[in-house]
């Protein structure tokens, strides 16, 4: 659904859910039934978090060029394996 806006001249402006793609160019107005023609206006565009754009943005990076990464960074290792056959199977 999408909202559309439209202007009468006599009530002014209001706003009408419609499917997308189905809007009318011209609207009847809901208060006083005269013609009122559609608004064209920007979309409504949501800002984001500083942390999650730049999560987004890294993320959109590395579909194009992944970082390359040759070891576990320092402190981040795993824990040893706590079940006695795990401990034998090959390592990287």
């Amino acid at each position: 659904m999408a909202t559309y806006a439209y202007r009468c001249l006599d009530c002014g402006q209001f706003e009408v859910r419609l499917p997308i793609g189905t809007a009318e160019a011209v609207r009847d107005c809901p208060v006083c039934r005269s013609p009122a023609r559609r608004l064209f206006t920007a979309p409504h565009l949501a800002r984001l978090a500083p942390a999650v754009s730049a999560a987004l943005t890294r993320e959109e990076q590395s579909r194009e060029a992944p970082e390359v990464v040759t070891r576990t960074p320092a402190g981040q290792r795993r824990p040893p394996p706590s079940h006695p056959a795990l401990s034998r199977l090959p390592r990287p």
